[in-house]
């Protein structure tokens, strides 16, 4: 009997202390990610305010785009100066979760944050059609990895604080922290989650998002002009749209690979294939006869959305516009940009199969998304955020569907498929 009691009381202190430790550990990744969700939710929410700010004075004042070649320059040698003449961008910051210890190819710096805030700032301000998230995730990225540096953790922890930083500066830049916090953990490994992050990369984006409110920073989102009910034709009918889109995240992902590599083969001098990227971009601009594919295009989206209106040209015009911007040496990011082509296509294309346009669009921008970055969770959760969670079982099958169809494509050279999309098998290949 007393030795019954004793393996009793043996199991509940062994009980005790584990639970101590889980609690332990928890409280101290708390602590972490608090620190990196405040410091990288104000850096996001500062950066946020500054591209409206350079965005609006651009607008008022049509003649900065005659400024666009030079600002290319300028950023050029920014890079340069800083000994950063192989940027390698988000790719870099991917990488470095998923690269092996010790591994120096891998390393980020915290110079790539301001080198990256700057660059996209002087973009936006004179016209050049990029994004934002890709700022996003680099900002966060390098200064998460910093902080765990600083901190003297080890390098497994400091992935981890890497992850935390890019999810913090996303959510407090979009306002959308849960799909900011799921995309940094799923972007890195396609077939894979990095569920050791999961706590403190929440915690950090829902901190940064909350700082972000604070300094006045709206989250993005939209109203949908119709939700239809769900019925087994309207599935069908978003499977093709779904389809039709992933089509269009290939071209869109082929366009920006390409371009990059041919602006580089051709102008092998980056000061000088800066300045031409932004002559073709004030030339294009002049062409086109208004300013709607330069900046993120944040109002076409919108428009797209709730009016359900929006040119049937105006995705191509994007992905050449946002080609060039970003292949001739400018910086910004590509989901923006996607957001739009998607939006776009969607309610150009969604009529055709008896679609509400507004509706429509909101299926071509997850979709679109979801091809590009390979990252169905993230864009499921996404449309919740974006558009309401009642709407989340019509847009499951378009990320599904997506998913699949988009191939082995992606915009993140350095992110692997570890899982096949067709077959229950291990493949562990580059994204094409």
């Amino acid at each position: 009997m007393e030795n019954r009691d004793d393996n009793l009381r043996s199991r509940a202190g062994r009980l005790a202390g584990s639970a101590l430790k889980y609690c332990w550990t928890a409280a101290l990744w708390t602590a972490a990610a608090l620190v990196i969700g405040g410091i990288c939710g104000g850096i996001g929410a500062g950066f946020a305010k500054l591209l409206q700010l350079v965005t609006g004075l651009r607008e008022s004042n049509g003649w900065m785009i005659y400024l666009l070649p030079a600002a290319g320059v300028v950023i050029v040698g920014l890079y340069r100066a800083c000994r950063m003449n192989e940027d390698k961008g988000t790719n870099l910051v991917i990488k470095s979760i998923r690269a092996a210890e010790n591994d120096k190819e891998a390393h980020i710096t915290i110079l790539t944050a301001p080198l990256i805030f700057a660059g996209t700032v002087l973009t936006h301000m004179f016209g050049g059609s990029a994004g934002r998230e890709g700022a996003a995730l680099q900002i966060g990225g390098s200064v998460g990895a910093w902080i765990g540096k600083v901190m003297r953790m080890g390098e497994k922890t400091v992935k981890t604080f890497t992850i935390c930083g890019m999810a913090a500066v996303f959510s407090a830049l979009f306002g959308t922290p849960v799909t900011a916090a799921i995309f940094s953990m799923e972007v890195v490994s396609v077939g894979i989650m990095y569920y050791s992050a999961f706590l403190p990369a929440i915690i950090s984006s829902l901190f940064a998002a909350w700082i972000s409110r604070l300094c006045g920073c709206a989250p993005t989102a939209f109203a949908l002009t119709a939700a239809p009910q769900a019925t087994v034709w309207l599935y069908v009918r978003i499977a093709l749209l779904a389809a039709a889109t992933a089509a269009v995240s290939i071209v869109f992902i082929a366009a920006m690979h390409a371009t990059g590599h041919l602006a580089a083969k051709w102008i092998k001098n980056p000061y000088l294939r800066a300045a031409v990227g932004g002559a073709l971009i004030i030339g294009l601009t002049l062409i086109v006869g208004n300013g709607d594919y330069n900046g993120a295009g944040g109002e076409i989206i919108a428009q797209a959305i709730e009016q359900g209106k929006a040119a049937p040209w105006a995705f191509a015009l994007k992905i050449v516009f946002t080609a060039i911007t970003l292949g001739f040496g400018f910086k910004g990011g590509e989901i923006v940009p996607a957001f739009f082509c998607g939006a776009t296509f969607g309610c150009a294309v969604g009529p055709l199969l008896g679609l509400d346009p507004g509706f429509s669009a909101a299926v071509g921008l997850i979709a679109l998304f979801c091809g590009v970055v390979n990252c169905p969770l993230a864009s499921l959760i996404l449309s919740a955020e974006l558009f309401g969670a009642d709407t989340l079982l019509l847009f499951a099958p378009v990320c599904a569907v997506s998913y699949v169809m988009s191939g082995y494509f992606g915009l993140y050279s350095s992110q692997n498929i570890v899982y096949s999309k067709l077959k229950n098998e291990y493949i562990n290949k580059k994204v094409g």
